[in-house]
C-alpha cells in the first residue's frame, strides 16, 4: 500500500505541525485534530492508524480510544503523553493501544514506531497471501480476518494484538514460540511491561475461538496445532 491515512490528535500546534510534516514526507495522508471532540467525530472514517495524545481539550484521549475500539477493534493506535509515564503506559496498553511514546520525543522516533506498526499490521504479514485452515476456522493473512465456517462463515471480532498473535503462530503451524519471541514480534522490541500480556491475549483468543488448539508449553510459550 503506497499511501496510508494517519489521524493525529494533538493540541500542541507546534508539535502537531512538526509531526505532520515528518509523516507527510513519508507519503502518508495526515489529518490533524486539535481536540478530542473533533477526533471522535471522525472515528467512523477508520484511518490506517491513529496517533493519539492522552491530554486533549474537551474529550480526553482515553475516551477517544474507547470510541475507536468500539467502532473498529483492529485500527492501530499509538498513545503519546507527557503525564505520569508508567501509569499512562499501563492504562493505554490495557485499554488497547498498540504502542506508547512519552514526551518529549524526537519526531523521527515516532516515524520509526509508525513504520513498524504499519508494516506489522498491513505489510509483511500480508505478503504471502495465504489462508490457513484450523479446526473449521479459516485464517486469512492478507485480509487479516478469521472466519468460522461452522457459524455461517462469520468473521470473528479480534483485536489487533489477538490477530497479530494468530497470524504469528499460524506462520508455521506446530512451531513453538517463547513468550519472549511473541513479545518481540507482536508488541515490538521497545515493549515495556510484563510477559503476562501474552497470556492475557491467548486467553481472549481461546474464548473467541473455542475450537482452536492453542497449546501452552509451561515455562516456555505457545504453539498452534492443526488438530
Amino acid at each position: 500500500m503506497s499511501e496510508y491515512k494517519v489521524y493525529l490528535a494533538e493540541d500542541e500546534k507546534n508539535l502537531s505541525e512538526i509531526l505532520k510534516a515528518y509523516m507527510t514526507k513519508e507519503g502518508w495522508d495526515v489529518v490533524v485534530f486539535e481536540n478530542g471532540d473533533d477526533a471522535i467525530a471522525e472515528v467512523e472514517n477508520t484511518p490506517h492508524l491513529w496517533v493519539l495524545d492522552i491530554m486533549l481539550p474537551g474529550t480526553d484521549g482515553y475516551h477517544v480510544l474507547k470510541e475507536i475500539r468500539a467502532h473498529n477493534e483492529n485500527t492501530p493506535v499509538i498513545f503519546i503523553s507527557a503525564r505520569d509515564q508508567d501509569l499512562d503506559r499501563v492504562l493505554g496498553l490495557e485499554m488497547g493501544s498498540d504502542d506508547y511514546l512519552s514526551k518529549p520525543f524526537l519526531p523521527q522516533e515516532l516515524i520509526i514506531r509508525v513504520k513498524k506498526l504499519l508494516k506489522r499490521v498491513y505489510g509483511e504479514i500480508a505478503q504471502e497471501n495465504k489462508k490457513v485452515e484450523l479446526n473449521d476456522y479459516i485464517v486469512d493473512a492478507e485480509a487479516r480476518v478469521v472466519i468460522d465456517t461452522l457459524d455461517e462463515d462469520r468473521s470473528i471480532e479480534l483485536t489487533t494484538k489477538e490477530m497479530d498473535l494468530i497470524l504469528l503462530l499460524t506462520e508455521d503451524v506446530g512451531k513453538a514460540l517463547s513468550r519472549e519471541d511473541i513479545i518481540e514480534q507482536v508488541w515490538g522490541e521497545d515493549y515495556f511491561g510484563s510477559e503476562r500480556a501474552v497470556d492475557d491475549v491467548v486467553r481472549r483468543v481461546r474464548k473467541k475461538m473455542s475450537r482452536i488448539h492453542l497449546e501452552t508449553l509451561y515455562g516456555f510459550g505457545y504453539r498452534i496445532l492443526s488438530s
